[in-house]
């Protein structure tokens, strides 16, 4: 089944609301879907309503319960920090291959397509050597990469796309996500966005995104509803 890694220019970026937005989609046109967030910080055990996984099980019309979870975000963490300081803390050690093999897992397991969520943006430091790129290499799956439209996304944008590009990850799509406060323009980034990378189409994602907004984004990633499902309008 299709796979593609959700990663982005930085944390707060919107990729848990262009996840979730993509698996309540594909659940209504018949597929599926799974997600996995492999790692996450912040992460209250005894409060999880409202966490990015909890968004991700509700998409997925999933209970928020601790077996849901561990199949979902396997690498939880108290802190509000990065992966490497949020595990030091527990004292816990988060490797690339443990992390890995989750990803792979879940590839292997899903009966539909299945995002995978980084953690912040696309260098996120992993653990003390190694970092989200390093993730997003080792798993192998096309990239989804989300960007801003505050002032400086375009600079972040594409040092993220850069840095991707550098190490021959495969970017199956660029996808604006309107930045609501501090937003300079979600069109008028984009077409910036397309002018500086000039590489393949960028899509753009409102706040108010509509099924047409993930239909969209779905046909870009080649994902299509089964045979004889009900297609969007």
């Amino acid at each position: 089944m299709a796979a593609f890694f959700i990663t982005g220019s930085g944390t707060d970026i919107g990729k848990t609301y262009l996840t979730a937005g993509l698996l309540a989609h594909w659940r209504g046109q018949g597929l599926s879907p799974w997600a996995l967030k492999p790692v996450v910080s912040g992460f209250d055990e005894a409060d999880p309503a409202g966490s990015d996984p909890a968004i991700l099980l509700a998409a997925l019309g999933r209970a928020v319960t601790p077996k849901a979870l561990d199949a979902l975000a396997p690498f939880r963490f108290r802190a509000p920090l990065s992966p490497d300081h949020a595990a030091a803390l527990e004292g816990r050690d988060l490797t690339l291959a443990a992390a890995v093999e989750a990803c792979r897992r879940a590839m292997d397991q899903a009966a539909g397509p299945v995002l995978i969520e980084g953690a912040g943006g696309v260098m996120s430091p992993l653990n003390a050597h190694e970092t989200m790129l390093d993730l997003i290499v080792a798993v192998g799956a096309p990239v989804v990469f989300v960007a801003g439209d505050y002032l400086g996304a375009i600079s972040h944008a594409l040092t993220g796309l850069t840095a991707l590009k550098a190490r021959g990850a495969a970017i199956a799509a660029i996808v604006v996500n309107e930045s609501g406060q501090g937003s300079v323009g979600l069109e008028q980034t984009a077409a910036s966005l397309t002018r500086q990378w000039r590489s393949g189409s960028i899509l753009t994602v409102p706040r108010s995104a509509g099924p047409w907004t993930w239909a969209q984004i779905s046909t870009a990633l080649s994902v299509c509803p089964p045979e004889g499902a009900e297609r969007p309008a």
